[in-house]
């Protein structure tokens, strides 16, 4: 394996959930939204979700959490690129990943991102995803989540 190579991991331990849900609350957005350790685990909870960690170099650097059933079978929940691995095409990668593991049940990929998060919005839209819906206080009063398809 290329030191350079990211890797994605299905994961069902705790102690990864563990240092997701750290890196969570150590950035934005989950530190706007004021979000606590607690509350970022519970992410991780539930039924028809599938988690991958994302490595680099024997480092994780990042994580998704995707929702595989439902009405929006498809839907990233959660993706989070570690601040120090940003802006080196990771993201894009995951997005990849996402898009080619949930093509095989759905035609749609969804995901969600707040109204702040500028810097993501710039990638999801460059990747190719549209803005169709806004959630309106959806986590947190005075802050929205912007609902987006990509097919």
């Amino acid at each position: 394996m290329d030191n350079k190579e990211i890797v994605f991991l299905p994961e069902n331990r705790q102690e990864i959930f563990d240092q997701c849900a750290a890196m969570m609350v150590a950035t934005d957005p989950w530190i706007t939204l004021g979000m606590d350790k607690e509350r970022c685990l519970k992410a991780f909870e539930g039924e028809c979700k599938e988690i991958f960690s994302v490595w680099k170099s024997g480092k994780i650097v990042g994580f998704v959490i995707l929702q595989m059933c439902g009405t929006f079978r498809g839907y990233i929940q959660t993706l989070l690129v570690a601040e120090e691995f940003r802006c080196q095409g990771i993201a894009n990668q995951i997005l990849k990943f996402c898009e080619n593991h949930i093509h095989k049940v759905s035609p749609n990929v969804f995901m969600c991102v707040s109204s702040f998060n500028t810097h993501a919005r710039k990638v999801y839209e460059k990747y190719g995803f549209e803005e169709i819906g806004v959630l309106k206080d959806f986590i947190k009063v005075g802050y929205d989540e912007i609902l987006l398809w990509k097919r």
